[in-house]
Protein backbone atom coordinates (compact mmCIF):
# COMPACT_ATOMS: atom_id res chain seq x y z
CA UNK A 1 0.00 0.00 0.00
CA UNK A 2 1.32 3.40 -0.55
CA UNK A 3 1.96 5.83 1.91
CA UNK A 4 -0.70 7.75 2.82
CA UNK A 5 -0.63 11.93 2.74
CA UNK A 6 -3.35 13.77 5.08
CA UNK A 7 -4.73 17.13 3.87
CA UNK A 8 -7.18 19.71 4.94
CA UNK A 9 -10.25 20.59 3.31
CA UNK A 10 -12.76 23.23 3.94
CA UNK A 11 -16.40 22.91 3.07
CA UNK A 12 -20.01 24.68 3.36
CA UNK A 13 -21.39 22.41 6.44
CA UNK A 14 -24.69 21.96 4.62
CA UNK A 15 -22.57 20.12 1.49
CA UNK A 16 -20.62 18.27 3.74
CA UNK A 17 -23.85 16.84 5.41
CA UNK A 18 -25.10 15.84 2.22
CA UNK A 19 -21.49 14.34 1.62
CA UNK A 20 -21.86 12.48 4.82
CA UNK A 21 -25.51 11.37 4.08
CA UNK A 22 -24.16 10.12 0.38
CA UNK A 23 -21.38 8.31 1.98
CA UNK A 24 -24.23 6.62 4.26
CA UNK A 25 -26.09 5.52 1.55
CA UNK A 26 -23.38 3.96 -0.49
CA UNK A 27 -21.65 2.14 3.32
CA UNK A 28 -18.17 3.99 3.54
CA UNK A 29 -16.94 3.60 7.00
CA UNK A 30 -15.44 7.04 6.36
CA UNK A 31 -14.87 10.24 4.65
CA UNK A 32 -11.25 9.31 3.69
CA UNK A 33 -12.13 6.41 1.61
CA UNK A 34 -15.19 8.15 -0.10
CA UNK A 35 -13.05 10.82 -1.03
CA UNK A 36 -10.65 8.86 -2.52
CA UNK A 37 -13.09 6.53 -4.31
CA UNK A 38 -14.51 10.21 -6.28
CA UNK A 39 -10.88 11.17 -6.98
CA UNK A 40 -10.18 7.72 -8.58
CA UNK A 41 -13.13 7.46 -10.16
CA UNK A 42 -12.67 11.14 -12.19
CA UNK A 43 -9.29 10.42 -12.57
CA UNK A 44 -10.52 6.95 -14.65
CA UNK A 45 -13.02 8.85 -16.06
CA UNK A 46 -10.73 11.63 -17.65
CA UNK A 47 -8.31 9.34 -18.67
CA UNK A 48 -11.04 7.35 -20.40
CA UNK A 49 -11.99 10.44 -22.26
CA UNK A 50 -8.56 10.31 -24.59
CA UNK A 51 -9.18 9.14 -27.91
CA UNK A 52 -5.67 6.61 -28.14
CA UNK A 53 -6.37 5.36 -24.25
CA UNK A 54 -6.73 1.70 -23.77
CA UNK A 55 -10.31 0.90 -22.24
CA UNK A 56 -12.39 -1.60 -20.82
CA UNK A 57 -15.93 -1.26 -20.88
CA UNK A 58 -19.16 -2.66 -21.46
CA UNK A 59 -21.88 -1.95 -24.11
CA UNK A 60 -25.62 -2.52 -22.93
CA UNK A 61 -28.60 -2.39 -25.64
CA UNK A 62 -32.11 -3.08 -24.51
CA UNK A 63 -34.17 -4.25 -27.75
CA UNK A 64 -37.34 -6.28 -28.96
CA UNK A 65 -35.77 -9.15 -30.69
CA UNK A 66 -38.97 -9.32 -33.02
CA UNK A 67 -37.94 -6.21 -34.82
CA UNK A 68 -37.28 -7.28 -38.33
CA UNK A 69 -33.88 -8.28 -39.07
CA UNK A 70 -32.15 -6.90 -35.93
CA UNK A 71 -30.70 -9.87 -34.47
CA UNK A 72 -28.74 -10.25 -37.55
CA UNK A 73 -27.61 -6.54 -38.34
CA UNK A 74 -26.59 -6.63 -33.93
CA UNK A 75 -24.84 -10.05 -34.88
CA UNK A 76 -23.00 -8.47 -37.97
CA UNK A 77 -21.60 -5.68 -36.52
CA UNK A 78 -20.15 -7.59 -33.41
CA UNK A 79 -18.71 -9.93 -36.00
CA UNK A 80 -16.78 -7.26 -38.10
CA UNK A 81 -15.57 -5.67 -34.73
CA UNK A 82 -15.23 -9.33 -33.00
CA UNK A 83 -11.60 -8.09 -32.05
CA UNK A 84 -12.84 -5.21 -29.82
CA UNK A 85 -15.55 -7.80 -27.92
CA UNK A 86 -14.18 -10.25 -24.94
CA UNK A 87 -17.52 -11.27 -24.11
CA UNK A 88 -20.95 -11.53 -24.34
CA UNK A 89 -24.48 -11.79 -22.33
CA UNK A 90 -28.00 -12.13 -23.86
CA UNK A 91 -30.37 -12.03 -21.45
CA UNK A 92 -34.41 -13.02 -22.65
CA UNK A 93 -36.48 -10.21 -20.08
CA UNK A 94 -39.78 -11.36 -21.34
CA UNK A 95 -41.68 -12.30 -24.37
CA UNK A 96 -40.57 -9.23 -26.62
CA UNK A 97 -37.54 -7.63 -25.16
CA UNK A 98 -33.61 -8.90 -24.79
CA UNK A 99 -30.93 -7.00 -23.01
CA UNK A 100 -27.12 -7.54 -24.24
CA UNK A 101 -24.13 -6.76 -22.88
CA UNK A 102 -20.84 -6.80 -24.64
CA UNK A 103 -17.47 -6.36 -22.78
CA UNK A 104 -15.35 -4.48 -25.23
CA UNK A 105 -11.69 -3.15 -24.87
CA UNK A 106 -9.35 -1.08 -27.37
CA UNK A 107 -8.75 2.29 -28.15
CA UNK A 108 -11.25 5.10 -26.66
CA UNK A 109 -12.41 6.60 -29.73
CA UNK A 110 -12.70 3.01 -31.50
CA UNK A 111 -14.55 1.67 -28.84
CA UNK A 112 -17.08 4.49 -28.41
CA UNK A 113 -17.34 4.01 -31.71
CA UNK A 114 -18.55 0.43 -32.05
CA UNK A 115 -20.98 1.36 -29.38
CA UNK A 116 -22.52 4.58 -31.20
CA UNK A 117 -23.15 1.95 -34.27
CA UNK A 118 -24.89 -0.73 -32.01
CA UNK A 119 -26.93 1.82 -30.12
CA UNK A 120 -27.78 3.60 -33.17
CA UNK A 121 -29.30 0.35 -34.96
CA UNK A 122 -33.31 0.65 -35.87
CA UNK A 123 -35.09 -0.77 -33.37
CA UNK A 124 -32.43 -0.88 -30.42
CA UNK A 125 -34.28 0.80 -27.68
CA UNK A 126 -31.92 1.81 -25.38
CA UNK A 127 -28.27 1.57 -25.33
CA UNK A 128 -25.78 2.42 -23.12
CA UNK A 129 -22.02 2.85 -22.91
CA UNK A 130 -19.63 2.67 -19.66
CA UNK A 131 -16.04 2.77 -19.90
CA UNK A 132 -12.78 3.08 -17.66
CA UNK A 133 -9.06 3.22 -18.38
CA UNK A 134 -7.68 -0.25 -18.89
CA UNK A 135 -4.66 0.74 -16.92
CA UNK A 136 -7.00 1.76 -13.83
CA UNK A 137 -7.66 -2.51 -13.25
CA UNK A 138 -3.62 -2.62 -12.66
CA UNK A 139 -3.80 0.48 -9.93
Amino acid sequence: MSELARIGVAIEAGLLEKFDELIARHGYDNRSEAFRDMVRDRLVREAAEAPDQPVVGTITLVYNHHHRQLNEKLTGLQHEVHHAIISTLHVHLDHDACLEVLVVRGRARDVRAIADRLIATKGVRHGQLSLTAAAAAHE
